[in-house]
């Protein structure tokens, strides 16, 4: 092979590191403690006043799972941004297990998007804000 291609997968295997490495020290620097004020903490005696009205995003999560960890800051971030128009909540799996056998989760990290207290979207595993952004927004 040529230089050439050596050089450009030389560059693919070091953005892909790079990659790797950033989410790894995201993920790492994650503490629900410094989630968003407007993030709504959800349990199984909240849950469905919480949901019953507009659009609510539940992000089903444990403290022990790292694509969790990962998507966490995602989660805030989404609180601060919809904050007026949609709630954003999260519900640890480990504490309230009847919702989460309730509504099937199975793995995690997963989020439903709620409207008017009935599911409209899953969501399964890490995605970007954009993804999330763009549901929210057509439900609104």
């Amino acid at each position: 092979m040529s230089d050439a291609i050596w050089i450009i997968i030389g560059i693919f295997l070091i953005f892909v590191i790079y990659t790797i490495y950033r989410r790894f020290k995201t993920m790492q620097q994650y503490d629900p403690e410094q989630d968003s004020k407007k993030l709504i903490k959800l349990t199984d005696n909240n849950f469905k006043k919480e949901i019953s009205k507009g659009v609510v995003l539940v992000d089903f999560w444990a403290p022990w799972c790292a694509p969790c960890r990962m998507i966490g800051p995602v989660v805030s971030d989404l609180a601060d941004d919809f904050d007026g128009k949609a709630k954003i909540g999260k519900l640890n799996v480990d504490e309230n297990k009847k919702i989460a056998a309730e509504f099937g989760i199975r793995s995690i990290p997963a989020l439903i998007l709620f409207k008017e207290g009935q599911p409209v979207q899953k969501f399964t595993g890490v995605k970007p804000k954009s993804t999330f952004e763009k549901e929210i927004n057509a439900h609104l």
